[in-house]
């Protein structure tokens, strides 16, 4: 299983809003085939397996991350393709939580096929956590994405924009954008630096994530780059109702999308409306404090540079997130790893 999840991940990038899975099919204690979903509308990660294994797969154990579905969307449905393939036990990680597809191990069981789940549950949740959030919740599951200092701060002061991790780490962010839906800042950050917010540095996704800017009073200038592409890579800007209805129509008339939302949970509620399952933000430290306060984020992702930037320096977190840090110690860890001279710690500020 813990290959079948290894594959899983070949599928970063390409699958969504399907999630990644993978598949392998051993036999006599050897594994003589494996395969993963390499693609939204390509075959699923069983067929692609089973079809390698030919007829070595009868008798055979089928190792897969999320169970098989059962219905008939781009492709056939699994449990068709495991039951001609003669496999005589399947092993699945986690559940399948949609109506439409789920139950397939139903199926499988009344058809005499030894059916075991469970293994390798958490992990293979961990990796589609958006797919089964999507399932139970109106809004897209969210990681806040921080590169701070030694000493817990994002700048030396309001406004800088000084680089604090090395090019691992900021090439590990834009593979984190290819397998977003979106992703967010503040407006703060349009203004002081400018980004693109695009994935240069990682394979190309299948389709580039949204760029969404929180603009309460739509101070994103015109000549910003997320504006001048917005007819090329699709940018949300999400106002306040009392917004100038003229400031958003001349950004409308640049190609991007103006959302009025109440607050927060409305403005979330609406990305999830609008396909978003997944949400990365990038900051800066007032949207960070913000969505941490309101409870929005899922997983808090740490590029933690090895330099400190002193006491005057702009924290990571404000006042309104009093405490934080501190309670940071509580929480479980998801991953750690080095990345070059930097450190990435994965927090799970909410349990899925």
């Amino acid at each position: 299983m813990r290959r079948a999840l290894e594959l899983a991940r070949e599928g970063w990038g390409q699958t969504a809003p399907n999630p990644m899975v993978g598949a392998v099919v051993v036999r006599d204690g050897r594994i003589v085939s494996e395969g993963f979903h390499a693609r939204f509308g390509a075959d699923h990660a069983e067929a692609v397996a089973l079809r390698r294994a030919g007829e070595a797969a009868r008798g055979a154990t089928l190792y897969v991350t999320l169970e098989p579905c059962r219905h008939y969307g781009k492709v056939p449905p699994c449990t068709d393709v495991i039951l001609e393939s003669g496999v005589a036990r399947v092993v699945y990680a986690a559940p399948d939580p949609t109506g439409v597809a789920g139950g397939g191990s139903a199926i499988l069981k009344a058809s005499l096929l030894e059916v075991e789940s469970g293994v390798l549950e958490r992990e293979a949740r961990e990796l589609n956590a958006p797919f089964y959030h999507a399932a139970v919740s109106e809004l897209p599951w969210t990681t806040l994405k921080l590169a701070v200092s030694a000493d817990m701060a994002i700048a030396t002061e309001q406004g800088s924009t000084t680089w604090l991790t090395g090019e691992p780490s900021r090439a590990e962010v834009h593979r984190m954008r290819a397998n977003s839906d979106a992703v967010a800042v503040g407006v703060g950050t349009i203004l002081a630096d400018d980004p693109r917010l695009t994935v240069r540095e990682a394979p190309k996704p299948r389709k580039p994530p949204a760029r969404v800017v929180f603009d309460r009073s739509l101070r994103t200038p015109l000549q910003a780059k997320v504006v001048l592409t917005a007819r090329e890579t699709p940018t949300i800007v999400i106002a306040n109702a009392a917004a100038d209805p003229a400031k958003a129509d001349v950004l409308r008339e640049a190609g991007v999308h103006v959302l009025n939302a109440t607050d927060l949970h409305d403005a979330f509620r609406r990305l999830r409306s609008a396909g978003v399952q997944s949400l990365l933000v990038e900051g800066g430290a007032t949207i960070a404090s913000e969505v941490v306060k309101e409870g929005l984020v899922h997983r808090l992702a740490l590029f933690q540079a090895p330099i400190t930037l002193g006491p005057s320096a702009l924290r990571a977190f404000g006042s309104s997130t009093a405490g934080f840090v501190e309670r940071m110690d509580l929480m479980r860890v998801v991953e750690r790893r080095e990345i070059g001279p930097d450190v990435l710690t994965v927090y799970a500020l909410v349990e899925s």
